[in-house]
């Protein structure tokens, strides 16, 4: 006989998988760990077959689980267009919007499809340039919303969307990190990840050189799967055929990456409202308020 999968199981599910950790998944969902817990038994008996795995303080998806991922995910969007479809009347208008390439390649492109979906009758037109300039074209007016990297734009407050771990990669099939002097693929100096690496290195006095700098993530990016140069990237910039260098290694911890919306201050009309709740629910994994300190 088959049952019916319950929609807030599955997000919860989703952000188990997302953020690797039941009390973490907890927070964002703004549910008691132990309610989660109970979720996630519901829906392995539901299922009848276990989802998670223990792998030291991580939860690990199974094989199941990670076949339940993309049905999980394809079930909240079509849940969430439907009750959309029902709950507003179609809003009209435009919006500008801002962000670095590398997440404009990661995060957004199956994000601004959905939301094409929802809200036919709102134009987005996007720029994708660096942080630092994102974040001015905010201050100046010529953009409604933008999605940065926080530490690059330290005097702008804005919303905590997203938080990754910055980690040191490599392609998985040379072995740059025993050079050495470490070949680096680094962003420009006003890049906060660029910065956190070449501290985290002087601390513990290894030598490098940054071979290639540049704002583009393609081009950092394919430096590292040529076998150049090793670069800094987030956990969701991982790809296939990239190897993460760690301290046995040789290489020091790094912090995380904290990614924020930033809206300019014209931008209070209901479409930009409906575009920062639709990008928060469908890539943020955090929900709490950030100023720049």
């Amino acid at each position: 006989m088959a049952y019916a999968l319950d929609i807030d199981q599955l997000r919860t599910f989703l952000a188990i998988a997302e953020l690797g950790s039941f009390t973490k998944a907890a927070d964002a969902v703004h549910k008691t760990q132990s309610a989660v817990s109970m979720q996630m038994r519901r829906l392995e008996e539901r299922l009848d077959r276990p989802i998670f795995v223990k792998d030291g303080r991580q939860s690990r998806l199974t094989e199941d689980g990670h076949r339940l991922l993309e049905y999980a995910q394809r079930m909240i969007r079509l849940n969430d267009e439907t009750v959309a479809a029902f709950a507003e009347p179609e809003m009209v208008g435009r919006v500008r919007l801002g962000l670095p390439d590398d997440y404009a390649e990661r995060l957004l492109p199956q994000v601004l499809a959905a939301f094409a979906r929802l809200n036919p009758a709102i134009e987005i037109s996007v720029q994708c340039q660096g942080s630092v300039i994102t974040g001015g074209l905010i201050e100046s007016g010529d953009l409604d919303i933008a999605i940065v990297t926080s530490g690059d734009c330290v005097n702008m407050r804005g919303e905590l969307l997203r938080r990754e771990q910055l980690h040191w990669v490599s392609a998985a099939d040379r072995c740059l990190h025993c050079e050495d002097v470490l070949r680096l693929a680094l962003g420009p100096t006003t890049c906060s990840w660029r910065a956190a690496a070449v501290a985290a290195l002087d601390r513990v006095n290894r030598p490098y050189a940054i071979s290639y700098s540049s704002s583009s993530a393609a081009a950092l990016t394919s430096a590292v799967q040529a076998g150049l140069a090793i670069a800094v990237l987030p956990e969701s910039a991982i790809r296939p055929g990239f190897r993460i260098l760690g301290e046995t290694d040789g290489f020091p911890e790094l912090p995380p990456c904290e990614i924020t919306i930033l809206r300019a201050t014209h931008a209070n009309d209901a479409v930009h409202d409906a575009l920062c709740s639709h990008i928060h629910a469908a890539i943020g994994n955090v929900s709490m308020m950030m100023a720049a300190e």
